[in-house]
């Protein structure tokens, strides 16, 4: 299941981002908004940015978003660290 977004033309061209530019930065700050707000983990989070997730961690961390680490985060991490 995927969903298509429908922004306005005039916000669209109010945007001060290269046109080229547009659908990533927009996956990207709606990524990291989501996360800081929690309603993404950060593995979600950096599949909606189309990023790793440790450059997607990167990122937040430069934007000054809270890593949100708990039992989950450290389960998936475990589970990847042993499938290595």
């Amino acid at each position: 299941m995927g969903m298509t977004l429908n922004i306005p033309d005039s916000v669209l061209q109010g945007l001060r981002v290269p046109e080229g530019e547009i659908a990533e930065r927009l996956r990207t700050e709606l990524a990291v908004a989501l996360y800081a707000q929690g309603a993404l983990s950060l593995g979600k989070a950096a599949e909606l940015a189309q990023m790793d997730r440790m450059p997607f961690g990167e990122l937040v961390g430069q934007r000054g978003v809270a890593r949100h680490y708990g039992d989950a985060e450290l389960a998936q991490d475990l589970s990847y660290a042993r499938s290595e």
